[in-house]
Order: C-alpha cells, then structure tokens, then sequence
C-alpha cells in the first residue's frame, strides 16, 4: 500500500532489577559454625515483544504509554534462589519493528507467537554460597542484583491495507472513510477528490482494529492508462478484501459494478480472486421497498448492504461483515 503510511507508537520501558544475593550463615544447634547458605538473586523480568497474527495495527498500544517490568526477588536462606520478576509481554502485529530513541534497530517480528527480547531483566546477585574457599569458609557478603534497563521504544508497523475501496469517483469513499475511522481525507463534491489513497485505521471491538484504504476513482479506461487509472489500481493488488461502494442514486447499479470489476480484471485478472463485497452508499435515501427492487438485481455471489455514512446507518454491520471476512 502507501509505503510511506507507518502505525507508529513510542512507549517508555523498564526492565526490572535483579534481585540481591543472600550473605545468610547457616546456625543451628550443636553445629558451632555453620556455613555460608545464602541462595542467589532471582532475575528481573524481561521487556518482550511478541507477534500475533489477529492483531493488524498498534492501536490497542495507544493506551499504554508506561511498561515496567517486576523485580527480581533476593536470595534467601538454605540456598534458595529468589523468584525471577514477571516479564512483560507486548503483543504486536506482524510486520512490526521495534528501534531504540536513537533510531537504532532492536529487532522485528516476523512471525506469529515469535518472541523477541527487548530489554533483558537485570541479574540476580550470587548468594554467599558461591564464595566460600579452603581459606574463607564463611563469606559475609553476597552480591547485589544487577539493575534493569530503561529507555524508549519505538515500535513501527509499515501498513498495507486489509481493506481497499473500489468505486468511481464521488461513490462517497472519503466519506466512509473518515466516519469509520480516524482519517481526515480532503472530502469535496467533485470527481477525483482523491489523489492519492487515503488510509484509516478503523476502530472494531474490543480494541481491535484493521486499515481501510479507499483507492482513487477508478474511471471507465483507467485500465488503459486513462485518467488516474494505473497509478492506484497498483494500490489494489496488497489488499486482502476489496469493498465496492456503489451510490444508493447511481443509474444501474449493476452495471457500475460490472464496469468496476471490468476496470480490475483489465488490469490484473488476480484482483478477480480477492473477497468482494458490495455496499450500497447513501442508502438513508432509499426506502425498503427501492433496497428490495435493487437486491434482486444484485449479484448473487456476493454479499451486500446498505450504509449511509452521513445518517451512520449500516456501518456496524459493515465492519462486523469486514472483520469476518478477514479473519475467516
């Protein structure tokens, strides 16, 4: 998609302490001198990063602005080790790249469920158990656990589209656009409002979220190099699920998505394979009896609704269709 487009979010990170080394001396009864048994220091929690394939943008980490791992606990008596910290485990979309404030890289996710360790925990310390000798049989002293790092990350997603919007000019793409997500595309009424595409990230439920691409107009001929065509129908071949919008006032509905699927078909046979689904726009003008004259011309082997993004009618259901369809 817009190679330039990139979910960015700075977070600040700590990762914990180690926990302190034990300098305890072994007493009890009937032994005179009982020996060093202080056990070591448990290390602090790790910062990770882990990649998870059901997320598709950083969104859900706008709220977490502050992670600090836990501590690790101090080495107690009878060489017990203390507990390592908690890690702290950020889930992020694969694709995503984690930098230091300097801009220097500290790794990226590739895959889902790989894990990547940003800031390791500090050490824990060794217990005096560690240091006795022939010559010093009983060490009264034990390491300090090591401390945690601390610093910001940066965390870049470059974005493709999951979802590009395929209509002529004017179909109020820029307008679905900005309603359903955070966008602010320059929305006017005249042909070719857009030139270059608009990107959104939509909000979905429970802090989920996808990115919606409304590609340029596509007029009769872009294929052929006409108008605007090939610069943007370029843009259609990374998205995963291509949604029609065609006006509740055009003349033939029918045939504007024929000439739509021709334009694509010209162009690149395998946009053809992609999930279609058809939205009719600026539908808060038409009553039930026109939606049900205009289905039955509807193709029938894809699915379709109705939405208005200005009367915000539909739209729920058209991102609980898109956020199905994604992820089937």
């Amino acid at each position: 998609m817009h190679s330039n487009f990139v979910d960015y979010i700075k977070l600040n990170c700590k990762s914990g302490n180690g926990g302190a080394g034990s300098a305890h001396l072994h007493r009890e009864k009937f032994i005179e001198k009982g020996g060093p048994d202080g056990g070591d220091g448990g290390r602090g929690g790790h910062i990770i990063l882990k990649g998870n394939a059901q997320l598709w943008t950083l969104l859900p980490l706008r709220y977490t602005r502050h992670l600090k791992a836990d501590n690790g606990k101090n080495g107690g008596t009878s060489r017990a080790t203390g507990a390592d910290g908690n890690d702290v485990v950020i889930e992020v979309p694969i694709g995503t790249i984690a930098k230091d404030e300097n801009g220097d890289f500290m790794g990226e996710i590739t895959e889902d469920g790989q894990q990547v360790i940003l800031m390791e925990g500090g050490k824990g310390g060794l217990g005096n158990w560690h240091f006795r000798s022939p010559t010093r049989q009983t060490p009264r002293y034990a390491q300090p656990g090591l401390p945690g790092l601390e610093g910001q990350v940066i965390l870049e997603l470059k974005i493709l589209a999951d979802v590009g919007l395929v209509g002529f000019p004017n179909a109020g793409k820029s307008t679905l656009l900005s309603v359903v997500s955070a966008a602010k595309p320059k929305i006017a009424d005249y042909a070719f409002t857009t030139l270059t595409p608009n990107l959104g990230i939509v909000p979905y439920r429970n802090h989920q979220s996808f990115v919606m691409a409304d590609i340029p107009g596509i007029i009769e001929g872009a294929a052929e190099g006409k108008g605007l065509g090939h610069r943007f129908l370029r843009h259609i071949e990374r998205n995963s699920l291509l949604l029609f919008l065609i006006p509740a006032d055009s003349k033939d509905h029918v045939k504007e998505y024929e000439i739509l699927v021709n334009e694509l078909r010209e162009y690149n046979p395998e946009l053809l394979d992609k999930e279609r689904i058809l939205a009719i726009s600026k539908s808060d003008m038409l009553d039930d009896e026109l939606k049900e004259e205009i289905s039955e011309l509807l193709p029938k082997d894809i699915p379709h609704l109705y939405i208005s993004s200005v009367a915000q009618l539909g739209l729920m259901e058209l991102k609980d269709l898109l956020w199905n369809k994604l992820n089937d």
